[in-house]
């Protein structure tokens, strides 16, 4: 049966992972330790040997020039019959040398009167149980029968200096003797420029479709006006913020988005405590001057409850009704909520994902909210966009800000998301100190604790975060509850609070509520104050086996204090017997604060999928590029991306279909 086109892509896209050197025989005193080797000589002796109460087979070669021996840890009797002294024999395999004897275990029997081959051997990884010779084989006849068609323009090609796509296959999956195999299996071979090159290509022309397809969506304009001006005036007035000159920069761009007749699609970066929330409420603020209304989407009750309380206080004033949908509503506040929403009478709603449930509908949605946007999975996120669709004739589409205190890393941003605008704030305000961060050992918890309350008792709020909520048998991590029960004991005159995941909702705010308002002197919690709170008199962060949270995690964490007029203190309590990740966590939080340099280092831990929150999501993320070591190859492609939609248009559905994931089980089979 005649192979199609992209199913010969996709065979030829599955690319070997190492090589063997099978085109010379080796002298057995040349053999060197860890490489694969093909030797020839005769059979001088075989025998069974018992090693560990297993029998090993083990047969002698000699070629003249020394001993080798071969071993057969797992064998059957009869396979002894194949091996006969002063026979010759052709084998291959990993030379294990010491200074008592070399061999090679499990070798691999060759025809030694067959003809060596010209090139070296790929070795793929398995495909459900089929050989490694049926894969060769299959790839060798597209390379041989000169198939192998070019998907980009050949005045491309030559501008960029770029190998032939079929040379670079063939050098690739079957690469000369003279050709370096590291450079092969590091991936930096002008070979592998190219299919790098090529993979980015299709993800940069999926993004450019991507970008140019919304463009001719219709949204409403949102323009500002001197009234709109007057409100924000009002509502800065009573946060008592004063803005930076980043945070004005980044407003008069979602400000400038916002007025057009096609859906601003932005995402908003800025580190922990940078002021994204008055910014996006200034955004909110402006499309509900045009008569539209805004939700924003949150990844916990907490930070909603948060947002809800500040952004009503500050729309009372202007007469603008906004409200909280969460999880913990009665079925009849539901309701309520839910009559209001459609018939405009709440402007903004703010909630978690309680507001992509099929029963809240909107009279008029004109921009959608996501806070820490890569908490939420892509189906959460495209949910709500989906929620301001005209229902009757799908011709209208909201706004889309997302915002995210994890700052993106350049390379990442340029590769997945340069379909989106990026609006960075760049500049903390002026009031925010350094938080110092000390990396404490548990052995001198007693001492933490003890500097804690002495520290509580003169006016200062604390956190103490847990990776745990309960004990469980199989581990011994300090877990929320037990620590709240111990320094509650043993600090009697103080005020101690506990939150976690399983506390009910409303104990979740009517805690919060009374450590923001002083009540509290302790508040032990796990990672549900990850994000978004702001308590200005928190000023220490003990943060408990803090080798076992993320990057990520122990940046938000530590962003939680800071924001008062105190000196705050992150402590990093660890256990000892740290893991190499673990340490390299802790040092980078040591040694920086800068939320892109940890970004950047995270996503070296993290991989780009969990990293943009599109893991398992079956979106198919990079094969082949590396985001740390192809910054030049994702520039390029960036570039040529963009010529080729403008020029090129019919070169791009060429271009894509061979990228497109297509399984190879059922191409070989």
């Amino acid at each position: 049966m005649k192979m199609e086109l992209n199913e010969q892509d996709s065979l030829i896209l599955h690319m070997p992972f190492r090589y063997e050197n099978e085109t010379t025989v080796t002298k057995i005193k040349a053999l060197q330790n860890s490489n694969y080797s093909i030797v020839e000589g005769i059979i001088k002796d075989v025998c069974i040997k018992h090693h560990n109460k297993n029998k090993n087979l083990v047969v002698t070669l000699t070629d003249g020039s020394g001993y080798l021996q071969l071993r057969w840890i797992n064998f059957h009797k009869s396979y002894v019959k194949n091996f006969i002294v002063g026979k010759k024999l052709r084998v291959g395999g990993e030379i294990r040398r010491n200074f008592l004897n070399t061999e090679i275990v499990h070798p691999k029997i060759y025809d030694y009167r067959a003809n060596l081959p010209k090139f070296l051997t790929p070795i793929y990884h398995s495909i459900k149980g089929i050989s490694q010779l049926k894969i060769r084989k299959k790839v060798i006849d597209i390379i041989n029968n000169k198939n192998i068609c070019d998907s980009l323009p050949e005045d491309i090609i030559k501008s960029f200096k770029l190998m032939t796509f079929s040379n670079a296959i063939k050098i690739i999956h079957s690469p000369d003797i003279d050709v370096p195999i590291n450079s092969l299996i590091k991936k930096t071979h002008p070979a592998w420029f190219r299919i790098k090159f090529d993979e980015l290509l299709a993800n940069q022309l999926s993004l450019e479709i991507e970008r140019h397809n919304r463009k001719k969506n219709k949204s409403k304009p949102l323009p500002t006006s001197k009234e709109f001006w007057d409100s924000v005036k009002i509502i800065l007035n009573l946060a008592g913020i004063n803005l930076t000159k980043a945070q004005k920069r980044v407003i008069k761009e979602i400000s400038f988005d916002l007025a057009h007749n096609y859906p601003m699609y932005r995402l908003l970066q800025g580190d922990v405590g940078s002021g994204k929330t008055i910014v996006a409420v200034i955004a909110a603020l402006q499309a509900i001057m045009n008569n539209t209304q805004v939700a924003i989407m949150t990844p916990t009750e907490i930070l909603a409850e948060q947002h809800f309380s500040k952004i009503k206080t500050w729309f009372s004033n202007l007469g603008i009704n906004t409200e909280l949908i969460t999880s913990s509503k009665t079925l009849k506040e539901r309701n309520n909520i839910k009559n209001s929403v459609l018939n405009g009478n709440i402007s903004l709603i703010i909630g978690t994902q309680s507001l992509i449930q099929e029963y809240i509908k909107f009279k008029e949605l004109g921009l959608s909210i996501i806070d820490e946007e890569h908490r939420f999975g892509v189906e959460q996120r495209s949910s709500l966009y989906k929620k301001g669709i005209d229902p009757e004739n799908k011709i209208i589409h909201p706004h889309l800000l997302s915002m995210s205190a994890t700052p993106i890393p350049r390379t990442l941003a340029m590769t997945f998301l340069s379909d989106m605008k990026i609006s960075v704030i760049d500049e903390f305000p002026r009031n925010r100190k350094p938080i110092i961060t000390k990396l404490i050992s548990d052995d001198r918890r007693e001492r933490v604790l003890m500097h804690v309350a002495t520290a509580a008792r003169n006016g200062n709020q604390a956190y103490w975060v847990c990776p745990l909520v309960q004990d469980t048998e199989k581990n011994d991590l300090q877990n929320a509850v037990n620590t709240f029960h111990d320094i509650k004991e043993r600090f009697p005159d103080l005020n101690i609070g506990l939150i976690h995941s399983h506390v009910a909702s409303h104990e979740k705010i009517t805690t919060m509520q009374s450590f923001r308002d002083g009540q509290l002197n302790i508040l032990v919690a796990t990672t549900v104050i990850e994000v978004g709170v702001d308590i200005p008199n928190a000023s220490m962060m003990i943060i408990d086996h803090a080798e076992r949270f993320g990057l990520a995690q122990l940046h938000q964490l530590r962003g939680r204090i800071g924001r008062g007029n105190t000196e705050s203190i992150c402590v990093l309590l660890y256990k000892n017997l740290l893991s190499n990740i673990a340490k390299y966590r802790l040092k980078t939080m040591f040694e920086t604060s800068d939320g892109f340099e940890i970004a950047s280092r995270d996503l070296k831990i993290r991989g780009p999928g969990e990293f943009l929150g599109t893991k398992q999501s079956g979106i198919n993320l990079l094969k082949f590029c590396d985001l740390d070591n192809d910054i030049k190859i994702i520039e390029l492609a960036h570039r040529v991306a963009s010529i080729i939609y403008n020029k090129y248009p019919e070169f791009m559905k060429k271009h894509l279909d061979r990228w497109h994931k297509k399984s190879i089980i059922s191409i070989i089979e």
